[in-house]
This record gives structure tokens, sequence and C-alpha cells, in this order.
């Protein structure tokens, strides 16, 4: 019974598949198009440039800066190689971090 009803229905939606189908497969694809502006704008710029801002602090560093670490260490920079910074922390003590882990340069 419910096998005959279904044969006989036609297609899916009550209609045929014309050239309307490819109009709602369009419609379909703007509220994606929208959400991925959103996440572009709210998310991913915002974080580009962040990343940028933090690569041009990590190449300005230099002997003498006072900087703060990721894990909030407060300390003056004694030297700088390519990816080890040396900071002294307290007078005569000297400890190395990775470059990518100072978060700010201290303004004095």
């Amino acid at each position: 019974m419910f096998g005959s009803a279904f044969a006989m229905s036609g297609a899916p939606g009550g209609g045929t598949a014309g050239p309307a189908g490819g109009m709602a497969a369009f419609q379909q694809i703007i509220p994606l198009v929208f959400m991925f502006a959103i996440f572009y704008f709210l998310l991913i710029r915002p974080q580009q440039k962040k990343a940028k801002e933090h690569k041009a602090l990590l190449e300005a560093i230099k002997k003498g800066d006072n900087v703060i670490t990721a894990g909030g260490v407060h300390g003056k920079i004694s030297s700088v190689d390519d990816s080890i910074v040396t900071l002294e922390v307290a007078t005569g003590v000297n400890i190395k971090i990775t470059k990518t882990y100072i978060a700010a340069v201290k303004k004095d």
C-alpha cells in the first residue's frame, strides 16, 4: 500500500526538478557565505593582525629592553639570539627563554 503511494507521488517537494532547482541550491549557499564572512571579520582577520604585531615586536627587541613574558615574568634583556633570549630577573640572576614567549615590552 505505502509502496504504490510513494511511487505515484513524483519528485520530492511536489514538483518537477527543473530550473527552480538551481535557484534553490543557490539560496542554500547564501547563508554559508555570510557565515564565512562573519567568521573572517570577527575571528580570522583580528588574529592575523595580532600575530603580525607580535612578530614585529619580537624582531624589534634588543639588549636592555624591559619585557614581560607570557608567564608573567618581568626582566631586562641581557642578550638576544635567533630564538633564545636571556633575561636578567634580579641582580646576577639570568634565565633563558624562548623568544616567542615574550608577550610585551614595558614602557618605563
